[in-house]
Order: structure tokens, then sequence, then C-alpha cells
């Protein structure tokens, strides 16, 4: 695109005796220091006279040493040192001990913006969890969790969790505010690692090394990019009005920013200049330059823009030198050089045909057996052999075995028009299999040898529950590395989209259908933990595994995490995994995984039924992020009807959202011996359902079918009523879970 200013025009230009140079940088038009010098205040760089005597720019304000320039780069970028650093450090007991910088915020001026293709969110430290959050131009949040055991972990050059971690802003920041803290106070790894660390900066700029887990500690800032633009219009608005286009040049581009309004301009192609300045982009002379692009056989002969290689006499081709260049003229028999060139090239197109028939012939017989060693490694033989032995019995549902091609064509190749969910454990699709059924299909992300047995044994369980609420698996694909699962498709969505999804074009789920909702997933988990063939624990219970159909009816789904648990064993000893705000305390800290763990998942997901809120959110009190303290001091505190629903809550629902609210108190217990069976809270749901005025008052309680039932709903008033007031290990438990990241975070 060529941009010419009309005769006449006035657009501003800078002063011939303008400063171009202010400590070694480049200061280049629209910027400049002093106002004869920028377009206008705001591309004003201050040249400031350091303590050490000498100049350095600094972005509109000699006060702000953390926006120093750098550089200014072409393509509306400046490279500033403005990213300060936040850390906090603690002592071997894991005590704070430099906590003054565990947050810290940045603000640009107008017109400016943080880049989101060229920085990065960065936090360092081997028990660090980092989060960067924003509402200026653009309300957001941003988080990564770096974790290593030792320094033996880490790899240098790698930041992707492990001593290092990073993450993504979006377009249009202009403010930031930077956190940091950690999972276990440094403690496991104080020895050689005390500190946590979290930075806005350069991706390209910083190269991560083990030797960065404690050089930090006094570094002050890093590099950063920022986007700039002229104006707030795009090229095509602005050069309406050619009086205040900034592209004057006459070979220039306008190019609409990308990270704000406005727009940056460029010299075009073969021009090399300031595109904001009449004569500023001068033709580029290739052929003068050291690296002249013809051949040596050949002339090259420069014009506006481009150049062109003429061969000299007695050479033909293009003359370049990274073309075909000039080869010399074959002065022999045109028709004999015809029959060899025709016969090289059926020679070529012979083994060419014959090449690639065997390639393709040898690529299938090895995709064939890729596929066979999958199926093989995972459990393919011992799932056909206990799905043979089950189909002997008309009880039993069988589950069909899938190829790739026929998941292949179910999601028409597994196109991101069909993907329907996104989690820790894998993506899910939408699918149409050949005989028209409708079925969600799950890609796991995790591959484990170890496991076959154990994913062969779910499978063939998973394959025989033919429970209403449990969402139900029609069949999986081996021939994969990673297994795929098949299971049926669900048409309402997740119950967290039906609750917490304000702009959702499904109708309000109403008291009714909740209390239906909290029943059914009740009846599925007291099914799972005491009436199934090998009792499962579910281990990742939320909303947002909770799925519902056309009636209303909840299915319980994403076995991904699920433990079965051996007839007999009450506890397995694992791995901690789950999803904050939901993760049991009591499991997040002794790492004995119980049935107890799905009770206490599923009281968080009662409260939200009754008060429509998350399970974990920042626009609470410090005290109340979490939704179980949430409820449980609205509850000491008598202040229950504050949190409830408002959209739900009447007088025919209030006593029975305050008798779930108790059960959910219940459920809530720190300990699990203290909570109640998936199977008695499933009971008191059902009876809830049946009546439309429950028996109990708010305070005193009528006489109940089952005694252990009404145990189950009465709340323990000989306490001290302030919520705060238990023992100090009980508020440090759930102090260090109201401390994590957010309910995205799930725990291997």
């Amino acid at each position: 695109m060529t941009i010419i200013v009309p005769p006449g025009v006035s657009v501003k230009q800078p002063s011939p005796n303008c400063t171009t140079t202010c400590g070694g940088v480049n200061i280049t038009f629209p910027f400049g220091t002093s106002p004869d010098c920028y377009l206008d205040p705001s591309y004003l760089i201050v040249c400031n006279d350091t303590h050490s005597n000498s100049s350095r720019p600094f972005l509109r304000t000699n006060n702000d040493k953390n926006r120093q320039v750098l550089e200014v780069m072409p393509g509306g970028q400046l490279r500033v040192s403005s990213s300060p650093v936040a850390k906090i450090c603690y002592n071997s007991n894991g005590d704070p001990i430099d906590k003054d910088n565990s947050s810290v915020e940045r603000k640009l001026p107008n017109n400016f913006y943080f880049s989101n293709t060229k920085n990065k969110i960065i936090g360092v430290g081997c028990d660090t969890w980092a989060v960067a959050s924003g509402d200026n131009d653009v309300n957001y949040k941003s988080a990564c969790v770096s974790l290593c055991n030792t320094p033996q972990d880490v790899v240098n050059g790698s930041c992707h969790g492990v001593g290092c971690c990073q993450a993504s802003i979006p377009k249009r920041v202009s403010y930031y505010m930077l956190g940091i803290g950690s999972l276990t106070n440094h403690k496991m790894v104080s020895e050689f690692d005390p500190c946590s660390y979290v930075f806005l900066g350069e991706i390209d700029a910083f190269n991560f090394t083990l030797s960065d887990i404690r050089g930090l500690r006094d570094r002050k800032s890093f590099p950063v990019i920022l986007d700039w633009a002229i104006g707030n219009r795009t090229c095509e608005e602005e050069r309406r009005n050619s009086s205040s286009f900034a592209c004057v040049a006459e070979h220039s581009d306008c190019i609409d920013s990308t990270n704000g309004p406005g727009y940056f301009c460029n010299c075009s192609s073969g021009y090399q200049g300031n595109p904001y300045l009449v004569d500023g982009c001068q033709d580029i002379d290739e052929c003068s330059s050291a690296s002249n692009p013809c051949n040596s056989s050949a002339i090259c002969v420069n014009s506006g823009g481009t150049f062109s290689c003429s061969c000299l006499k007695g050479f033909v081709e293009d003359g370049l030198r990274n073309g075909t260049g000039c080869k010399p003229k074959d002065q022999s028999n045109g028709s004999t050089l015809l029959i060899i060139a025709l016969s090289v090239t059926v020679g070529l197109l012979v083994l060419v045909v014959v090449g690639s028939w065997l390639y393709w012939i040898q690529r299938k017989r090895k995709i064939i057996m890729l596929r066979e060693n999958f199926f093989q490694q995972n459990g393919g033989l011992l799932l056909q052999q206990k799905l043979s032995q089950h189909e002997m019995s008309p009880r039993h549902q069988t589950t069909r075995i899938f190829t790739i091609e026929d998941l292949k064509k179910a999601t028409n190749n597994y196109s991101k028009d069909r993907v329907i969910g996104q989690g820790g454990f894998g993506t899910v699709y939408k699918g149409v299999l050949t005989d028209e059924i409708v079925v969600a299909i799950k890609k796991s992300k995790i591959s484990d040898e170890s496991q076959t047995e154990q994913f062969v044994n779910e499978v063939i369980i998973l394959s025989q529950i033919n429970h209403k609420n449990v969402v139900k698996l029609i069949g999986c694909c081996l021939e994969t590395e990673v297994p795929t699962l098949v299971y049926e498709f669900i048409t309402n969505g997740t119950l967290s989209e039906r609750i917490h999804d304000n702009d959702s074009a499904f109708p309000l789920l109403t008291w009714e259908m909740r209390l239906k909702i909290a029943a059914d997933t009740a009846e599925a988990l007291g099914y799972l933990h005491s009436a199934a063939s090998i009792p499962v624990i579910h281990r990742d219970i939320k909303s947002a595994n909770i799925l519902l159909d056309d009636m209303y009816t909840a299915k319980v789904s994403d076995f991904g995490a699920s433990k079965l648990v051996p007839a007999d064993q009450t506890e397995i000893a694992t791995l901690v995994q789950g999803t904050f705000g939901y993760l049991d305390p009591e499991y997040f800290f002794s790492n004995q995984l119980t049935d107890k763990s799905d009770v206490y998942s599923f009281g968080v997901v009662l409260v939200e039924l009754i008060t429509g809120e998350k399970a974990l959110s920042f626009e609470r009190p410090e005290m109340h992020k979490n939704l179980a303290m949430h409820l449980d001091c609205a509850m000491k505190e008598g202040r229950l009807i504050e949190i409830l629903d408002s959209k739900i809550v009447n007088k025919e629902s209030l006593d029975q959202m305050r008798d779930v609210a108790k059960l959910a108190q219940r459920c809530l217990r720190m300990t699990g011996v203290e909570r109640p069976s998936m199977k008695e809270v499933a009971m008191v749901l059902a009876g809830l359902k049946k009546t439309e005025i429950h028996p109990w008052a708010d305070d005193q309680f009528n006489s109940y079918t089952d005694d252990e039932t009404t145990v189950l709903i009465e709340v323990d008033n000989n306490g001290d009523q302030n919520c705060y007031s238990e023992s100090t290990a009980y508020n440090d438990l759930r102090d260090l879970m109201n401390e994590r990241l957010d309910d995205d975070v799930i725990y291997k």
C-alpha cells in the first residue's frame, strides 16, 4: 500500500534540531524529547541525567525509574525496564521472613499496552503459585503453579511447572497486579529454595536456569515489551482525515493495531527508514549491499523498491544467487537434448510411482503394528476376555470396542467445533455413531502403562453399572496411545453452567429441580460407595461433573480420577487429586482417600445449590473465599438467609433450604468420621423431596421415621457462635485451604 500526502496537507513533522539519541538509545519520531520533536505529548520521552553522570531515556516521566526506555522498536513496540519482581521468602519452619514485596502492581500511560505475544507471567520457585489480575481496560486473572522436590528435578531452559512456570495475559492490558504465595511455605525445599518470585517480563529475555532459584533474590526488574499505536481509529477511518494521518512517507503502509485501538506505520517492502517522516522511507539498494542477490554471472539492476538480475551474454536462467542462477547455453543438437530429457523424466516418474507405492505399503504396515501394540498395551486382550465372560449372561450389558476410524468418522476427524468440554484429564467431543446414536467421546491426556489392568477393571465395572444417575459407558477405543472412552451424550449441560452462568439460554433451575438434582446425585454416589460390585470412590465430585438430561435427571460423570476400593479396605493411600474448593481437607493433608472424601465434595455441591455461589470466589471477603467456610460462618452467626440464592428462596422453600444447609454442614465436617455416609445423605434428601413442607421447624425437630437421619441435620449449638472460634488446628487447616489458587488447579 502506497500513501501519498496530497499537496497543501499539513502533517506535524519534527524540528531539524531535535535530539535523536539519549543514553545510546535512538529516539525516532513520532517519539521525541521536546514539544517540537514528538507527534503529540503521548510520545514524550524524557532524557534525564542519572547519578552515574550519564543520560537515560524514560517514558513521559523522569520519576519512575521502572519506565526506562531500552529500545524504540519498529512495528509499534517499545522495550522498557518496567517489570518489578514480587517475592516472598520463608525460614526452615515455614515462617515468612521477607514478604514486603509479595505483591506488586504497575500501570501504563494511555495508548500503551503490555504486549500479549511478547510477555508472560513468570513464576520461579519449587513451591510457588503466582497470580496476575487487572481491571482497567480488561478484567482478567492469570495464574500458574511451579513445584519440584530436589534441584535435580529442574531442567535448565524449561519453564513448564518444574522450578519455573509461565502464564499468558490477554490483549489490552495496561494495568496488572501480581501476587505470590507458597503451597507449604517452602518447608520441604527450604534447604535449596527458600523463596518464591513472580514478574511480568519479555519471554525471550529470560532463560530459566537452576541458579535463578536463588539468584532472583536481588533482581529488581525485567525488560518488558509495550505495544503503542497512533490515535484510536483504524487506518481506513484515519485515512479519510488526511490532515492527521501519520503515515506520511510516500512508500509507507498503515497497519491496524492488534492490541488496543489505533494504528502504526511501516515502510513498504523494498524501502527502509521512518514512515512518519515525509521523506522517511528510502529505497533499499539491494545491488550495492554485501549480500548481492544476483549470481556472479549476472548484472544486478536496482529500481524503486525492487531489483532485477540479468545473465551475461551466453548465459540463461533467472540470475538469482538463491534461484537457478546463470547457466551456459547448450549448442548441441536440440533433438538429442529432448530425447535425453524425456528419458530422464519417464524414468524418474516410474521411480516415484514405485517408491510411493512401496512407501504407502510400509507405512500402512507400521500403522497396523502400532495399533496392535497400543491395543495390547492398553489391555485390549484382557478386556476382550472379560467382556466375553460377561456376555454369557443376558443381565449384563456389553461394552463396544471401537476402532480409530469409527471415532474419527463420528467426530468429523475430531473437529474443533465438536469440542464440548475440556479439563485436567482430557478433551470431550460430541460424536454421532453410524447407528445415529449421539455420544460423548473423551480423549484422555494421561497415559500410564502400569495402570492397564486397573483401567480394564474400571471399564468392566462401569459397563455393568446400569444406574439412572450415572453416565452410561457405551464403549472404548484401545488403538491409540491413550485409551478413548465413549459415553452417552447428555443434552442439558452441566449443573455448574446452569447455576453460575448468568448468560445461559437455559431457564432458571427452581428449588424443586435443585432438590431433585441433589437427591439424584446422592443416590448415585451412595450406589457407587455401597452397592457396586467393587466400591468406587469418584474423587472429583463437583457441579461441573454433574450433567443434566432433558428431564433434569442428574448424571454423575468424569471417572478419570476415580479409585476402585478393594473389599478388605476402607481407605487408600494415594497422591492427592481433585479440585480446590471441593477437595477434602483431611485427604489433602493425610493422602488417605476414603468414601468420606466424596461426602465432603458433595457437601460443597449442596451449598452451591442453595446459595448459587461458586466453590471458590475471590470476590467474597478473604475469610469467605472458600464456600464451605462461607456457609459455616453464616450458620453459626444466624445469617443463613442472607446467603441463600435470592432467585429461588421463598416462604415455601425456605424450610427445605435451611434443612439442606444443615445437612451440608454435617457433610463438611473437617474429619471424615464426623460426616454421614452417602447412603444416609441420600435417605435424608429423598425424605425432603417427598414433602412440600419439611417436618422440621427452625430450631425444634419433630419425630422422624429414622432417628439416625434426624441426627444428620441437627445443628451443634453447644459451641461458641463465632465462626472463627474453633481450635487452632481447625483454623490452620481451613486457612491453608482458603489460600489456595482457584478451582481450575488440579493436584495429582
